[in-house]
């Protein structure tokens, strides 16, 4: 295919899901699609890169070809051989739609990534498998958990194979128990996934290891058909006790929906929470986010990216 197949005036919108990663014990490979949506509307126009954004980010994002979103149109339009790597960018108009908080454990990287590798694919007029996006979109990351839900939908077991020609991401939807009601804890104050993954130890003890291990086999179970399971399903070692000294209200309130029987874990890297409910959140504990500042947003567990 070549470049001559873009014509100008041709548009999409697409639609992709926020999400959340590690569901406590699944470091890098569990994942979650949740029902908080951007979209973004890419048009074939004039040379040069025009973006507009509303809402999340709307005037703190660039606006030229350096916008993630931009930069996945390209890599989606080069994955569907409509440019080849290193041509010139097609003229471009972006319009970014954003609902997903930025820098809050909700995947807003991995959605912006795979938002603009649909809408590429989708103005080149071709169709990719979404293995292929699973892998072009997580390659942003160097993890698969947040990409892979957002392309996928439900809930994701995600792994890395690597092989002699780099990395290759992979995953698996699970279908979500219908019972289980996803409720998200989401604070002002943004959090970068670098400098708190930067807080991890280099090593764990074995012991530690083991224990998730079993309960990310454990939460797989609890997610689909033993939602009863959660809370110890939803236990860790690895990664959010080391990260809590940089989100002390984060800790404190899946300290406190715990104690309570919620099945409470930090969203992604957080500093967002994400409670795996059975019908939702009590007002109280509702009200006990709402007392440090912090929105409570009952969402349903989203389907995949889509082109609308």
């Amino acid at each position: 295919m070549s470049a001559t197949t873009l014509v100008q005036g041709r548009s999409v919108t697409v639609r992709v899901p926020a999400s959340s990663a590690n569901l406590g014990p699944g470091f890098d490979c569990l994942g979650l699609a949740l029902g908080l949506h951007d979209e973004v509307t890419v048009t074939i126009g004039a040379p040069g890169v025009r973006v507009t954004v509303e809402g999340e980010g709307a005037g703190a994002v660039p606006t030229d070809a350096t916008h993630l979103v931009v930069r996945a149109v390209v890599s989606g339009l080069q994955a569907a051989g409509a440019i080849s790597d290193g041509a010139p960018v097609p003229g471009l108009d972006v319009h970014c739609r954003n609902a997903i908080p930025h820098s809050r454990g909700l995947g807003s990287s991995a959605s912006a990534v795979v938002c603009g590798l649909r809408a590429g694919v989708a103005l080149a007029g071709v169709e990719l498998v979404d293995e292929v996006l699973v892998q072009r979109s997580s390659e942003y990351e160097g993890h698969p958990d947040n990409a892979a839900a957002s392309v996928l939908g439900g809930a994701v077991v995600a792994w890395t194979e690597i092989g002699p020609s780099g990395p290759r991401y992979r995953a698996e939807r699970i279908e979500v128990h219908p019972e289980i009601v996803p409720v998200v804890l989401v604070p002002t104050e943004q959090s970068s996934t670098e400098a708190t993954r930067g807080m991890l130890p280099a090593r764990v003890r074995h012991a530690d290891a083991a224990f998730n291990a079993g309960r990310s086999a454990l939460a797989v179970l609890a997610l689909t058909t033993r939602p009863e399971l959660l809370l110890p399903a939803t236990e860790d070692r690895l990664h959010q006790a080391q990260r809590a000294p940089a989100m002390p209200t984060t800790a404190t309130l899946v300290a406190r929906l715990r104690a309570a029987g919620v099945a409470a874990v930090v969203s992604g890297a957080g500093p967002s929470v994400l409670a795996l409910t059975l019908g939702g959140l009590e007002e109280v504990l509702c009200g006990v986010a709402r007392s440090h500042g912090w929105s409570v947003l009952e969402l349903p567990v989203a389907d995949g990216v889509a082109l609308l």
